[in-house]
């Protein structure tokens, strides 16, 4: 375990650093970050991760590989989906400590939608692309039964299919209740984050990859109609959003860069406090190269951010005014379940558990 200096705790205008008393309901936090390899049994690239609690993370990679923990990453179960060790699976989410679905990405019917019921010991497929130019990015679920998933642009328009009976059926979206794709845009399969579901009925999309500029595409009907709106994250080529996260249905945060030059620095976040609805440039990420994953820490007393890249970690609590480094190795993916129980994961099985803040006593009942 490497914990990092506690000066850091000067940063930090929270009740974490001794400054104020927690509120009710809440356990008084120490600032103590902490970063602990763990063993994955794997030497794949992770690049997706999905947490359904502080002691449940599944993550998928390449190589058709998931792993699995249910003790808060004491111990991970690595294996590999039959029949798919070609494929790489850039998307997962989990239900419960048995219940998941796989994306996996590429041209054609090499994007595919794997289910397992019993903990990964069995897939079911239960969809497979027929659209030569379809190349799926991302998914995300509201709920056990209705989830979306999202395709780069071809012929000018968006490809975007939804399940409402937990992915057994897959139906796509009318292209008329879309905006018009510019040439060439799409997402990034860089952390599965390009598309993120709300508690309620929303979700947004990031997109990038032309010279029109960024995006977020929004819906508040589970993805019936759609609305676009421009974000300040520098696009192009290999360039845009990369990640999306959100706090609450308010505060967001867009953020990714030029994935095709990982040693260059751009404006590369931005945030939203409208729920997406319009997007204002922040302070681009403190490491170079794009950003792959994004998370909002829950449980936090002041809104706190994490975002991962091929060089490194880093995190802000003023709504990506300004940043601190957490880390410089590579990371694709980042979530949490609470301040002091975040993973990160990346390359040659990488998964580090992340502590922000250290737990000290129960709040006030």
């Amino acid at each position: 375990m490497r914990h990092l200096p506690l000066s850091l705790c000067a940063l930090l205008l929270t009740s974490a650093c001794g400054e104020a008393p927690p509120s009710q309901n809440e356990t008084e936090r120490v600032f103590d970050p902490a970063l602990t390899p763990q063993r994955s049994g794997s030497g794949q690239r992770f690049i997706a991760i999905s947490i359904v609690n502080r002691d449940t993370v599944w993550v998928s990679g390449t190589g058709g590989t998931f792993a699995r923990t249910t003790d808060g990453g004491a111990m991970w179960h690595a294996d590999l989906v039959a029949g798919a060790d070609s494929l790489q699976f850039r998307d997962i989410f989990a239900l419960d400590g048995s219940t998941a679905w796989l994306l996996s990405i590429g041209n054609g019917d090499q994007s595919r939608i794997y289910h397992t019921t019993d903990a990964g010991s069995t897939w079911t497929l239960q969809f497979t692309n027929a659209e030569p130019d379809g190349f799926f990015d991302c998914f995300d679920f509201w709920d056990a039964n209705n989830g979306i998933a999202f395709s780069d642009s071809f012929d000018g328009s968006f490809y975007i299919i939804r399940t409402t009976d937990g992915g057994n059926t897959w139906t796509r979206v009318p292209i008329d209740r879309l905006p018009p794709a510019a040439e060439g845009e799409g997402g990034f399969a860089s952390s599965g984050t390009c598309l993120v579901t709300g508690t309620d009925s929303s979700a947004w999309i990031g997109t990038g990859n032309t010279a029109a500029g960024a995006r977020v595409l929004r819906t508040t009907d589970r993805g019936s109609t759609w609305s676009a709106a421009p974000a300040p994250v520098f696009a192009g080529e290999a360039a845009g959003i990369a990640t999306l996260a959100f706090n609450d249905s308010a505060l967001g945060s867009a953020i990714g860069g030029d994935i095709g030059r990982p040693d260059t620095s751009t404006e590369n976040t931005a945030i939203s406090t409208d729920g997406g609805r319009t997007w204002t440039a922040a302070t681009r990420t403190p490491f170079s190269g794009a950003v792959y994953g994004s998370t909002w820490v829950p449980g936090t007393a002041e809104p706190t951010l994490v975002v991962v890249g091929p060089h490194g970690m880093a995190f802000s609590v003023d709504r990506a005014t300004t940043w601190t480094v957490l880390d410089s190795l590579e990371y694709w993916a980042v979530d949490f379940a609470a301040p002091d129980a975040g993973w990160a994961v990346g390359p040659r099985g990488r998964i580090t558990r992340i502590q922000l803040f250290r737990p000290t006593r129960p709040g006030p009942s």
